[in-house]
């Protein structure tokens, strides 16, 4: 049955808004999917020379040549399996770095050369345009992004178009009591939220989106107008690492009633994304992200007795890490009496090893999301997100498999 869009609450965050979605009903959905099974995909990037876009450049070259390589690491394996081809998948984007593709892999050093040099020929056809000009408004920038964003889908005819935004933490600023785009594009400038433009271009063209960022573009004038376009969106900040295992671990205490007293978290990382987070202000929205999900698992202030937070979050660039991240975890929890214990936990990782499938991943649900008629904020997606943005998200680790193994059902449902 469809949904209702509850539209009075617009001047809220939007992660708490009773938006819903909208189920696309007669035969024009059910005729577009008949040939699912062999529509390529083409993931449009924004940001796509950084560290996690490069890396998605070489996994989205080996999804095509040899999909036996990267299809064991994406959940929409099994789950979407009868809806998508493995293969093939295209890649395009945008990026203010004009060195070539294959320096930005060398220089981010994520991948060896004997990983993506197999790989060249499908790596040098992926074409990144340079970002719009600076001195554009945000409408000329929209329009401009949006003309980039035909262009791509005209160069690949036949294939299902997906937004990818990779672009760095930007600083946080509240645009949620905006009530349409014509009072946007007169007050918002595309130097307060970089992202915007290219969210709004890729809604104004009917591609759905995956924002893997910490940064608030799903404001209510946003949704709405997704909702309005059919366009699915889902985010915010994906969950790579050490948050992923955080829900783990936390919804594990939750579910022996052990009581978390405290959390102490440190992540340390030397890539561009580490460099970035050491502005307080581009690093505010990413904190929040990882700290609030604590609180909102356990259903309690975590330090509540303390009258302050212990829960802890630290984020210090190292650049002799690279992207090789490492991230130690201090939890102090009490058990029957009020009896203290305590785990350590330490995360040696791979910031975009862990990050690129999942970008695919998402890329997939967010086309059969759109081929089964599903527009606007995707909680059910919850799993891979931080911050996950829609109604009533899924918070604890078993709640988010479960609500996202039902998705996958519902879709095959409507689809096949």
């Amino acid at each position: 049955m469809p949904l209702a869009v509850d539209t009075d609450n617009c001047g809220q965050d939007p992660i708490f808004l009773i938006m819903s979605v909208t189920f696309l009903q007669g035969s024009s959905t059910m005729s577009m999917t008949k040939s699912s099974k062999s529509q390529p995909l083409l993931l449009m990037v924004a940001g796509a020379k950084g560290a996690v876009g490069s890396t998605l450049a070489v996994v989205v070259a080996a999804m095509s040549q040899r999909p036996e390589a990267i299809l064991p690491s994406l959940t929409t394996a099994q789950m979407l399996a009868d809806l998508l081809p493995s293969k093939p998948v295209h890649m395009v984007g945008w990026d203010w770095n004009d060195s070539s593709l294959f320096e930005c892999i060398k220089a981010h050093g994520v991948l060896s050369k004997e990983l993506w040099e197999p790989y060249e020929r499908e790596l040098a056809q992926v074409k990144v345009h340079v970002p719009p000009k600076a001195s554009l408004d945000l409408p000329g920038q929209v329009d401009s992004l949006k003309q980039d964003i035909l262009a791509f889908k005209k160069q690949y005819p036949q294939a299902a178009s997906v937004l990818i935004n990779l672009l760095p933490a930007a600083p946080t600023r509240d645009l949620n009591k905006l009530e349409n785009l014509s009072q946007l594009y007169s007050e918002v400038g595309p130097e307060d939220l970089p992202d915007l433009p290219y969210i709004l271009a890729a809604i104004l063209a009917g591609v759905p989106i995956v924002n893997f960022t910490p940064n608030q573009v799903e404001i209510p004038v946003v949704i709405k107008e997704a909702i309005k376009q059919g366009v699915p969106i889902s985010g915010r900040d994906g969950k790579t690492g050490q948050t992923y295992l955080k829900v783990v671990l936390a919804s594990a205490l939750k579910a022996r009633n052990l009581i978390v007293d405290g959390w102490y978290s440190l992540n340390i990382l030397g890539n561009e994304d580490g460099k970035n987070l050491m502005d307080p202000h581009r690093a505010a929205g990413k904190l929040s992200n990882k700290t609030d999900i604590l609180d909102d698992i356990m259903g309690y202030q975590v330090g509540e007795r303390y009258g302050v937070s212990s829960h802890k979050v630290k984020i210090e660039y190292y650049p002799p890490r690279g992207d090789a991240k490492e991230a130690w975890d201090v939890i102090d929890f009490l058990g029957v009496f009020g009896l203290p214990m305590s785990l350590r936990l330490n995360l040696q990782g791979r910031d975009s090893i862990l990050a690129a499938p999942l970008a695919l991943d998402l890329a997939r649900w967010m086309v059969v999301l759109q081929m089964a008629g599903r527009s606007g904020p995707v909680p059910e997606l919850a799993f891979y997100y931080k911050r996950p943005v829609g109604h009533e998200a899924p918070l604890t680790f078993q709640d988010q498999v479960a609500v996202l193994r039902e998705l996958g059902l519902w879709c095959r449902e409507r689809i096949l």
